[in-house]
């Protein structure tokens, strides 16, 4: 039996480079090359799982860094579906992302976890960084590998949908199941609840203007409004009501909080 240890957590570092926007860095030096024989090596995942990694590792540096960069954004940065930022898919846009956020960063900061770009605390390549770090800090391995499987609803969720596109970043997520001890069949069974409910693809141009256009003002509705204040007070009412609603419903998947971890300096990842 394969004994684990902290080192071999640096997968989620390779897992978080190969997530992120694939910049002109990742492209530069042997920095694909370092990453390959991570997970070439790497106990954590199945052979299979490593065979998929290795050849999307391949297929990236032969695609280069601006088609890579055009790909990540039609898949990511363009619709809410496959948004990276974990609590996107528990609070929605509901005051409880806030929060969440202040607790996540606490416990970055706990840590000693230091963070010297301009991004959200909950963004998944980052949150697999932090959980590399940890293990440069402790042996206690199970301890990542419950962080991991915490948020292993969100990485189902989106590795379905990247599946359902036939898109070779799935590898990734599945890689990140294995990791947190879960079985891949929660994939299909997330596939399985698509095709009962399909999603919408919201990464199409007429899905995005639809989500940013502004609303008609009805100026002759409105001066209506100003001469009955009956109408001031039932609207208010209803915007009242369909805020509850949305709040109530801002939480599609459960989500369970972060564990705080101690740890003095932070180490090398790769």
């Amino acid at each position: 039996m394969t004994t684990v240890t902290g080192a071999d957590f640096k997968l989620l570092k390779v897992v978080s480079l190969l997530m992120d926007y694939p910049d002109d860095a990742l492209f530069a030096d042997d920095t694909l090359t370092a990453c390959k024989e991570v997970v070439k090596n790497s106990v954590l995942i199945s052979p299979q799982i490593r065979a998929q990694i290795a050849d999307f590792i391949d297929n990236l540096s032969n695609m280069g860094a601006i088609d890579a960069q055009t790909r990540y954004d039609g898949l990511f940065e363009r619709g809410r579906t496959l948004s990276l930022w974990l609590f996107e898919h528990v609070h929605g846009e509901s005051r409880d992302r806030g929060q969440a956020m202040v607790d996540l960063m606490a416990q970055y900061e706990e840590a000693g976890f230091a963070i010297n770009v301009k991004e959200l605390p909950d963004y998944l390549p980052m949150y697999l960084e932090f959980l590399a770090y940890q293990a440069t800090q402790t042996d206690d391995t199970m301890s990542i590998r419950m962080d991991l499987a915490d948020v292993s609803h969100i990485v189902a969720l989106l590795g379905a949908r990247l599946v359902d596109k036939d898109s070779d970043y799935a590898c990734l997520f599945k890689a990140l199941l294995q990791v947190a001890g879960q079985s891949l069949s929660v994939i299909d069974d997330e596939l399985a609840k698509m095709g009962k409910n399909p999603v919408v693809d919201d990464t199409t141009f007429e899905a995005i203007d639809k989500e940013w256009e502004e609303e008609v003002v009805d100026f002759m509705s409105a001066k209506q409004e100003e001469r009955c204040p009956s109408n001031q007070t039932n609207q208010h009412i209803a915007e009242t009501l369909a805020r509850q609603a949305q709040n109530d419903a801002a939480a599609p998947v459960h989500w369970v909080d972060f564990k705080a971890k101690r740890a003095s300096t932070e180490g090398a990842l790769l």
